[in-house]
């Protein structure tokens, strides 16, 4: 068994200030966030304060948007070699976090063509970085897989090395009470994605399976919650822990078919990634409980839902489905999907009839 988390975790309220020092990973600092996130959560006006009272020269790049591509992170990059930053700050969801990690490899490797990223073999490491998400979903804080879009091969690809982790991360769920009702259920519908993945999957092991299990237990005691649209703030505590927890368990083990089939829902449909997930998982447990029913019953049990019918049943209610779909697009993405690396990792046999079959169970 292996597990490897290089990762220092802070969390609880005011976390960030409350370990300025844990911050400063250099000297001059390169801070990646979205166009809107970094401002309305308060999370970037707590960083700045924190290197302007330590006297830390940064520039801001704010203008990550969904789904980002590997050509604007590289353009990112180049901007943050020009700014000469010796460390990354990434601040928001997983967009703007996924975007960091690809700007601190091209920021110290200006020969690099785009692409390259993707050899995940590269001459300099990346700076270091210090994570802190601003919604309660991806769990990138604490894994070193970055996901862009790559538009010439319509769909997004993955990559990762130890060094992509972030040095720390700041969990503070005073950052995601401003998001917006969908926005916090698409995102928490993700984090329960990485949980019930990692903990299907067929390189879990006992500790990534304890971890995902109390995850679910987190999540779980949020669905009325979620359901209702009324957060506390321990909600919002408790879900961000449980994005994190599954962060956590996916870095060792990766996802499933899930995120693959995923992928092109987000791009074709541009329906956002923990929505497209969502749709989706109901019928990947109801075929996983034909063969591990025993780790889907505990599963269930852990996340305080009777059956995966009624599981479903709850992610219809989180995840309004306006979108149409026809069946010749169902089986031109299935092409690409099943030859996914993680289909390999699947509980079940992921063929091409059954990963059909998923996609027109939960779609049409």
């Amino acid at each position: 068994m292996k597990f490897y988390l290089p990762t220092k975790i802070y969390k609880g309220r005011n976390c960030v200030v409350e370990n300025k020092e844990q911050l400063l990973l250099g000297t001059r600092a390169y801070i990646v966030t979205g166009r809107t996130s970094g401002k309305l959560s308060g999370a970037l006006a707590d960083v700045e304060n924190v290197l302007n009272s330590s006297n830390i020269s940064y520039a801001i790049c704010d203008r990550i948007g969904n789904n980002p591509t590997v050509e604007e992170c590289f353009e990112a990059g180049k901007a943050a070699n020009e700014f000469g930053a010796d460390f990354i700050i990434g601040i928001g969801g997983g967009s703007p976090l996924d975007a960091a990690k690809a700007i601190a490899v091209y920021a110290v490797n200006p020969q690099m063509s785009p692409m390259d990223i993707y050899k995940c073999d590269y001459p300099a490491k990346p700076l270091p970085m210090a994570a802190i998400p601003t919604t309660a979903g991806t769990g990138s804080e604490v894994t070193q897989y970055s996901v862009l879009t790559v538009a010439s091969e319509q769909t997004k690809r993955s990559f990762s090395t130890e060094d992509t982790f972030y040095k720390v991360a700041f969990i503070d769920g005073k950052y995601t009470e401003k998001l917006p009702l969908q926005i916090t259920r698409n995102t928490a519908v993700d984090a329960l994605s990485h949980l019930i993945e990692s903990y299907t999957n067929t390189r879990s092991t006992e500790m990534t399976e304890y971890i995902a299990l109390k995850g679910m237990r987190v999540w779980g005691k949020k669905i009325k919650a979620l359901t209702e649209g009324v957060f506390t703030s321990e909600d919002r505590e408790d879900l961000l822990w449980a994005s994190t927890l599954g962060g956590i368990v996916i870095a060792q083990t990766g996802t499933t078919i899930v995120h693959s089939m995923g992928y092109p829902l987000t791009f074709y449909k541009d329906i956002p990634h923990g929505m497209a997930n969502g749709m989706l998982l109901e019928q990947y447990l109801a075929n996983a409980e034909k063969t591990i029913p025993e780790k889907v019953d505990l599963l269930l049990m852990n996340l305080g839902v009777a059956s995966v019918e009624d599981l479903g049943k709850i992610l219809k209610s989180l995840l309004p489905n306006t979108y149409t779909f026809t069946k010749a697009e169902t089986d031109l993405w299935v092409q690409s999907t099943v030859k996914a690396k993680n289909a390999v990792t699947c509980p079940f046999s992921a063929t091409l009839e059954a990963e059909t079959d998923i996609f027109e169970k939960s779609l049409l």
